[in-house]
């Protein structure tokens, strides 16, 4: 009973927090605003009307505050107001009981006791209590309101009232249990522990205010979070969406352009072949009216006229009519188709890799744009030999004999620029297989774990060996300067003269070294990290055929950028590599290991990839260049 008395005071003692300051009642559907202040929502709307400011705290607000409702609060409010309820109800429904639980005077039995004492353990009304108050006998007994049942406060074990409480064991006891039992336990007053415990529950109730509080900031800092999830949301599909629209749209174009290209390779060839058809079919008159008049003299064969008369054939007898051959293989159309080929295909590689190692892939790569990364400015060798024939073309004005039906040495270009497209779109191996054409045991690996970490250049730089360009062996689109070190690359033809060691196909150029013994190491540097390729070659590999192109035999080794893309090549077998971009090239060839590694030179010499062979002729340094303008340089070792 006593524990509920004091729960239901406890209830009582926060009514005035639970109570709006401008009603002066309890909260009705309570609200928080930023100031941290409660009050009841309709109580708050009806002071806020020309400005909005708590009315507790008087903080002004430039801006009407959001208005949430505090459900912990409402819960609050709503148990206060339940057991209240239930408390008044009890009291209106038990008077009865009061009454008899009225403490009567244990002197006279009929009044009510004023006072009990605990040193007498009885309870005395004002009449009986007078010798406490008089007498100083009784000064010391320790008089408190009054206790309806005395029997409660006394120890059971000792019949001594249990003044003393035992904090160790929590329970109320007497002296002599101090004595006995709880000899050497802590204890202290009931009044003491009561305020104790009042107090602790108090800092218990502030400590769960502090933590409402905050979980509700953190609440709301969520919900704000979530609003701004959704609408960066929205802003980046739209951004998304509208840059693959702008990807969509570059593709539309570039289709009807390649649509156009066809069209008017159509139409050029429909003109023709109209045009062929009209002087055919003039011709088949021609012919016709002359048999007529033939058959029209066979019928005066037997007059004097007929003696007399003489008759010519037409003209058009004498051609011979012929079939052209056209076709939509101009260069123009071959270029688009190889474009879009490998750009497809391109972009299957691409999306084939997850998404997390695209844009890396993407920006390693140095033709990417840098207004858009996702987007190659060009994927095949077709793109980019076209701004060249624009120049041709000008110049062909001013010389007819730079045109390819005028020079023979432009048919030799297209045909190059044939096989390279051919070499681009396919990218497969051709011939035989490797183990056909050589008995040799070769094999192309990745860095071998003895190379495997980067190496000090001056270790390197101990077999450096001094190189240049050997010009006999240039393709007439290699220009060879700077005394042989630097081969440089154009769709011009260098007027070389024609000799068996000059490549005709592929524009490559040895060097005029070669080596079958020792360990060599040279440098090169490098304009561009696109459409070129650094190897060695055998002295004996092919300089006209299709198959003369390094990698492509198994004659000759490389490393070679071709699409932004770095393979290693051999016997027309491709190893793709991670790309580190190099702007400085290193190889070492060891012939005594029959090996080749090539380096990413920096501040250190990092080895990106070595083939493993067995040497059997002098092999050469060997290089590929495609790209108009690129140019590469044999380094002087220092």
């Amino acid at each position: 009973m006593a524990e509920a008395d004091e729960s239901e005071f406890s209830l009582m003692s926060l009514e005035d927090e639970l109570t709006c300051s401008i009603c002066l009642s309890t909260f009705d559907c309570p609200v928080t605003i930023p100031c941290g202040h409660n009050f009841c929502q309709n109580c708050l709307l009806a002071t806020w009307k020309d400005s909005y400011s708590c009315p507790q705290c008087r903080t002004l607000f430039a801006t009407r505050p959001e208005l949430k409702k505090n459900t912990v609060l409402s819960t609050v409010v709503e148990t206060f107001r339940v057991r209240t309820g239930k408390t008044e109800g009890a009291a209106a429904s038990k008077p009865e009981k009061k009454k008899k639980d009225v403490v009567r005077c244990d002197t006279c039995m009929e009044a009510e006791a004023a006072q009990t004492c605990l040193t007498c353990m009885a309870s005395f009304c004002e009449e009986h209590l007078r010798p406490h108050r008089e007498n100083p006998i009784f000064r010391l007994h320790q008089l408190t309101s009054p206790v309806g049942d005395l029997m409660e406060r006394i120890c059971t074990e000792h019949h001594k009232l249990m003044e003393l409480f035992c904090s160790q064991h929590q329970r109320p006891i007497c002296s002599l249990c101090l004595q006995q039992v709880h000899k050497g336990c802590t204890f202290t007053t009931p009044d003491e522990q009561r305020s104790k415990k009042e107090l602790d529950l108090k800092e218990k109730l502030v400590f769960l205010d502090g933590k409402l509080s905050k979980n509700e900031s953190v609440i709301c800092q969520m919900r704000i979070m979530q609003n701004k999830l959704k609408e960066s949301a929205i802003h980046r599909k739209s951004a998304l969406s509208a840059g693959y629209q702008q990807m969509r749209d570059m593709m539309s174009r570039e289709e009807g352009e390649a649509l156009k290209a066809i069209d008017k390779e159509v139409e050029t060839g429909d003109a023709k072949i109209r045009g062929l058809i009209s002087k055919f079919s003039e011709n088949v008159d021609n012919i016709g009216k002359a048999k007529e008049e033939i058959l029209c003299l066979l019928g005066q064969s037997q007059t004097l006229a007929f003696l007399q008369t003489s008759f010519n054939l037409p003209q058009a007898v004498s051609f011979d009519p012929y079939a052209p051959r056209i076709t939509l293989d101009s260069k123009k159309v071959v270029q688009v188709e190889a474009f879009a080929l490998t750009f497809k295909n391109y972009l299957i590689e691409l999306l084939k890799q997850p998404v997390e190692a695209r844009i890396p892939k993407l920006i390693a790569e140095p033709n990417i744009s840098p207004v858009n990364p996702r987007l190659p400015r060009s994927h095949s060798p077709g793109p980019q030999a076209k701004p060249a024939p624009k120049k041709k073309t000008q110049k062909a004005a001013k010389n007819p004999s730079l045109t390819t039906e005028n020079n023979p040495g432009n048919k030799k270009l297209g045909k190059s620029i044939e096989n390279l497209l051919e070499f681009g779109v396919k990218e497969k191996p051709r011939g035989r297989p490797a183990a056909a054409e050589n008995k040799e045991v070769t094999e192309t690996t990745d860095i071998p774990s003895e190379i495997s970490s980067a190496e000090k250049r001056s270790d390197l730089m101990k077999y450096g060996t001094v190189l240049n360009f050997d010009q006999r062996t240039a393709h007439k689109r290699i220009e060879l300067s700077e005394n042989y070190t630097k081969a440089s690359v154009s769709d011009e033809h260098t007027n070389y003269p024609d000799c068996p060691e000059r490549f005709a196909v592929c524009s490559q150029v040895l060097a005029s070294k070669g080596f079958s013994a020792g360990r060599h190491y040279w440098e090169v540097r490098l304009s561009s990290n696109n459409f070129i390729g650094i190897g060695l070659a055998y002295g004996s590999i092919d300089r006209k055929g299709p198959t003369s192109r390094l990698g492509r035999n198994s004659k000759s080794w490389c490393v070679e950028w071709f699409n932004v893309k770095l393979s290693a090549w051999h016997s027309s077998s491709e190893v793709v590599l991670v790309n580190p971009n190099p702007k400085r090239v290193g190889v070492l060839l060891d012939c005594e290991e029959g090996k080749i590694t090539f380096y990413n030179v920096a501040d250190r010499a990092y080895p990106f990839h070595s083939f493993s062979f067995q040497i059997t002729e002098a092999i050469y340094p060997a290089f590929w260049i495609f790209s108009s303008g690129s140019h590469i340089t044999l380094c002087k070792l220092q």
